[in-house]
């Protein structure tokens, strides 16, 4: 069953953040708050009519506005002009929420709560297939990146065996030739010794 949605209002950065959500938790989620701003007294569930028709029309949407301001919340806001006039909008913002308050007793729309929880859960839903198809993405990159680097590992590693495998051979030839060498040397040795005392023979 759908659960009833509430509003709930922040401020962040330069703009003042509303959503029509089940829960804080669900709208500290939506906002991408890394603390619980509601504990912290930056954020709160708002019974302002407009606020409230607002984020009910887009439940799950994070709408904004620029802070300070008593603009209407929209999904796409401007930068604020003015941060310096803060204070007296904050003062007449809470002077109209306070007015609001008294004018919020409108009768109970039981269809319109069902059609925003399910509103909600659609935006939910939406909002989860986003970060699904972005981990896909992000999936995806790293295993093409590690594919890249297989291939070049096993190109170095071929490239490496046949190194070994070429110098292997030339050590063996130089192994060979050495053993010639040294054969070459004693044949010569013994030979000169046997020419060296014929010589002195012929001249003795």
């Amino acid at each position: 069953m759908a659960r009833k949605l509430k509003t709930y209002q922040t401020s962040l950065g330069f703009f003042d953040l509303a959503i029509a959500a089940p829960s804080m938790k669900a709208a500290l989620e939506a906002w991408g708050a890394d603390s619980n701003l509601f504990h912290q007294g930056a954020a709160k569930e708002s019974d302002d009519p407009d606020v409230v028709a607002g984020t009910m029309e887009r439940p799950g949407v994070v709408l904004r506005r620029p802070v300070g301001s008593d603009g209407s919340f929209k999904e796409h806001a401007e930068l604020p002009t003015d941060l310096g006039g803060g204070k007296p909008t904050k003062a007449a913002r809470e002077s109209k929420g306070s007015k609001a308050k008294k004018a919020s007793s409108r009768p109970v729309d039981k269809a319109a709560e069902r059609k925003g929880a399910l509103d909600y859960q659609r935006e939910e839903r939406r909002r989860a297939l986003e970060r699904a198809k972005e981990e896909a993405a992000r999936q995806k990159e790293r295993a093409r990146r590690q594919q890249a680097v297989d291939k070049a590992q096993a190109a170095f590693d071929k490239a490496e065996q046949e190194h070994a495998k070429q110098a292997a051979a030339i050590q063996a030839e130089v192994e060979v030739l050495e053993k010639r060498s040294q054969a070459e040397e004693t044949r010569w040795d013994k030979e000169k010794a046997r020419l060296e005392a014929a010589l002195r023979r012929a001249r003795g």
